[in-house]
């Protein structure tokens, strides 16, 4: 009898151990349009081919598998090699099996019962075939169709634009690009001022805008929230909100606001009760508070909090969201401003540190009032748990990001390795799950990209186009189209340097080229096949194939020029034409359409 994995010696073995699937998962999910996805992952150059076996699990009792059909190699990471296909099957289920080849000759089954030999006996096994035993399209991960061909700008509401001194909070600084801002600064940005500048979004090429914490609170940053349902006092009221979601509406733009339900500011009136009455209070089960009074007086350790707040700041204490009490609150905040206001999308402050639970009756409460609402969590690391169609839509791409910071602008990531990460993110998650997530290079809480890369334009430009050719919705922090910089929070929140606007603004000019292509490809970058490879030393060209399209793009992070033939650009940097050939130059990239 042959064993499985076991050649004479000098042959090469067939990694079983690497072989990995999963039903109901990224690895086995209806897609769209009554399609599926199945993968599965094997160790790196090890498989030739690999066949699936499918049909209807009843039908196979009488007759075996309908169908084979063979699998494509989608992409490889540092170890592994990762292959998909897409099947349709006519009554909702399907059995399926894997018939594995690799490189020497070998051949092997993968099933539910792990690796068998390749006999028509093991094929024709009832047991040994993974099943999805009825495909339930209420089960399958429903994305709004709308996000995918979105380009966002996230905006800090009290930092982008005053349109109307009255509502100024006292001792508010001169507007200021210039200025490093104190964590406690005032420069009296509102939401007249985001009105205001509609147009100049409009023109910029947005259709997505994210807001920053609009609700009353007593910081500048609005993270500490006060009053759920008032607008801040310093940004504006009710109806300055409502204007602005109508214009941006008539603009073809959507709104999206952050929703911070991990965690209240310490002024709001719960926790202010909680202060007073103590034990007594009708809100202490709103908090995870460990002793009473919860006071922060003569408080040596900040760890000795006598409550849990976020990262141990005593004036954003966590909220008990499993609480009915506390869901049902923030529950009617969620529904609120869309019932009242017609948002689009929220954005979910913290999101990895509230539970599930409460997120599976957030996502029925928000569409319940408006099913193509678009959900993103901030999590920053790999996000699968709230990821399986019953919580968040997408997350906030902080993998991706930091991927092309370390390639571009920190210059710290070798080629091969950025290109194995970039290539591994891809198969985190579902292609719908991946269509909508939310791509960004900085943000509030990060550093700026121009300080990042030590003020070289030419290298955020690198960073950009590479982020706006990637599978998901692209967002760019308000200023970064005007070469705004700044160090970590809060200097990465200066004003708006609205005096740098021009038509001869080179950055700005080279985003709304960038943000065009973006629009133009969105469905070849969607929907399209990928491939990122090193064509030459520290040269990487990338490229997406969809329906008869192409869309390629070369980056130099080389020391030396790279020469190419000539052909149609749409968009290029550092780069020069000489006779018949571009001419890219150190840090330069070009993009052709």
């Amino acid at each position: 009898m042959r064993k499985i994995g076991i050649k004479t010696l000098g042959d090469k073995l067939m990694e079983l151990s690497a072989i990995y699937h999963r039903p109901e998962s990224e690895y086995a999910y209806l897609y769209k349009d009554k399609k599926l996805h199945i993968r599965i992952r094997t160790k790196k150059g090890d498989i030739e081919s690999i066949n699936l076996h499918y049909g209807d699990p009843f039908i196979f009792m009488e007759e075996f598998y309908q169908d084979t059909k063979e699998m494509a190699k989608l992409t490889f990471d540092a170890l592994f090699d990762y292959w998909q296909v897409e099947v349709s099957v006519d009554f909702a289920r399907i059995q399926y099996l894997f018939e594995l080849k690799d490189t020497e000759g070998q051949s092997i089954l993968y099933g539910d019962k792990g690796c068998v030999e390749n006999s028509l006996e093991n094929l024709h096994a009832i047991g040994n075939g993974f099943k999805l035993p009825y495909i339930h399209e209420i089960d399958a991960c429903q994305v709004p169709a709308w996000v995918s061909d979105t380009v966002w700008y996230q905006i800090f509401p009290e930092r982008f634009a005053n349109g109307n001194v009255r509502l100024n909070p006292e001792g508010t600084l001169d507007w200021d690009s210039s200025i490093t801002p104190k964590s406690d600064d005032f420069f009296g940005g509102d939401l007249q001022g985001i009105i205001d500048h509609l147009d100049y979004l409009q023109d910029l090429g947005i259709t997505g805008l994210y807001l920053c914490p609009i609700f009353e609170s007593t910081s500048n940053h609005k993270y500490n929230t006060t009053d759920y349902f008032e607008i801040d006092r310093h940004f504006g009221d009710k109806e300055t909100f409502r204007e602005l979601v109508e214009q941006a509406h008539q603009r073809g733009m959507k709104i999206m606001l952050d929703a911070v339900f991990n965690h209240i500011g310490s002024q709001s009136p719960q926790w202010q009760d909680v202060v007073k009455n103590g034990e007594q209070s009708a809100y202490k089960d709103w908090f995870y508070i460990q002793q009473f009074p919860v006071t922060t007086e003569k408080l040596a350790n900040k760890r000795d909090l006598p409550y849990h707040a976020f990262g141990f700041e005593d004036y954003m204490p966590k909220l008990n969201t499993a609480n009915p009490e506390v869901k049902d609150y923030l529950l009617k905040v969620a529904t609120y401003w869309i019932e009242e206001f017609d948002i689009d999308a929220w954005r979910l402050d913290v999101a990895n540190e509230i539970d599930h639970q409460f997120w599976k009756d957030f996502r029925k409460a928000v569409l319940a009032k408006k099913p193509d609402l678009y959900i993103l969590g901030e999590v920053w690391h790999t996000a699968q748990p709230w990821l399986n169609g019953d919580e968040f839509h997408a997350v906030m791409n902080y993998p991706l990001s930091d991927s092309i910071k370390d390639y571009f602008l920190r210059g710290i990531k070798k080629t091969d390795k950025f290109i194995d990460e970039i290539n591994g993110q891809s198969m985190y998650y579902k292609q719908q799950i991946s269509e909508v997530m939310f791509n960004l290079l900085d943000s509030h809480d990060t550093e700026r990209i121009l300080w990042t890369a030590n003020e070289d334009v030419q290298l955020v430009k690198s960073a950009l186009s590479f982020l706006f050719l990637q599978k998901g919705t692209p967002c760019i922090y308000y200023g970064t189209e005007l070469a705004l910089t700044g160090g970590p929070d809060p200097d990465c929140r200066r004003c708006m340097p609205w005096e740098r606007v021009s038509s001869d603004n080179d950055m700005l000019n080279f985003m709304k080229k960038l943000i065009k292509i973006r629009k133009h490809t969105s469905s070849i970058i969607q929907h399209g096949k990928y491939s990122l490879q090193e064509i030459k030393a520290d040269v990487v060209a990338l490229e997406w194939k969809y329906d008869g399209q192409v869309l390629k793009a070369i980056f130099n992070q080389s020391k030396e020029e790279y020469l190419l033939e000539k052909e149609t650009v749409a968009l290029a940097s550092n780069c020069q034409e000489s006779e018949n050939q571009l001419v890219i130059s150190q840090k330069g990239f070009v993009i052709f359409h």
